[in-house]
């Protein structure tokens, strides 16, 4: 069972920048396309960012594109979003995912296809 943990929330004024990192426990990280979601209060968990097992290939959700990074580490089995230009309504508790296949290159990326998840990190961004 894949641990994930994520760091780096915290609060910041609209136009500045967090990165959170996810370190993810086991030897199979590379093997896996890693995710972030957020879910703000009242809203369902929506899709952030991602990026393929290999590395080679990032996708965006719309609101986020152009201002969000997602990169990752395969020898310290760590992803990475930098988060630049934040806005007020980024707000959320964002969360670490891993595919739930080996080596899946789909381009679906709802909920159900990320079998684990780590516990969250709050961002919240002031106006």
């Amino acid at each position: 069972q894949v641990q994930l943990v994520e760091s780096g929330g915290g609060l910041v004024q609209a136009g500045g920048s967090l990165r959170l990192s996810c370190a993810a426990s086991g030897r199979t990280f590379s093997s896996y396309t890693m995710g972030w979601f957020r879910q703000a209060p009242g809203k369902e968990r929506e899709f952030v960012a991602a990026i393929s097992w290999h590395g080679g290939s990032t996708y965006y959700a719309d609101s986020v594109k152009g201002r969000f990074t997602i990169s990752r580490d395969n020898a310290k089995s760590t992803v990475n979003l930098q988060m630049n230009s934040l806005k007020p309504e980024d707000t959320a508790v964002y969360y670490c995912a891993r595919d739930a296949r080996l080596y899946y290159s789909g381009s679906d990326y709802g909920v159900g296809r990320f079998g684990s998840w780590g516990q969250g990190t709050q961002v919240t961004v002031s106006s």
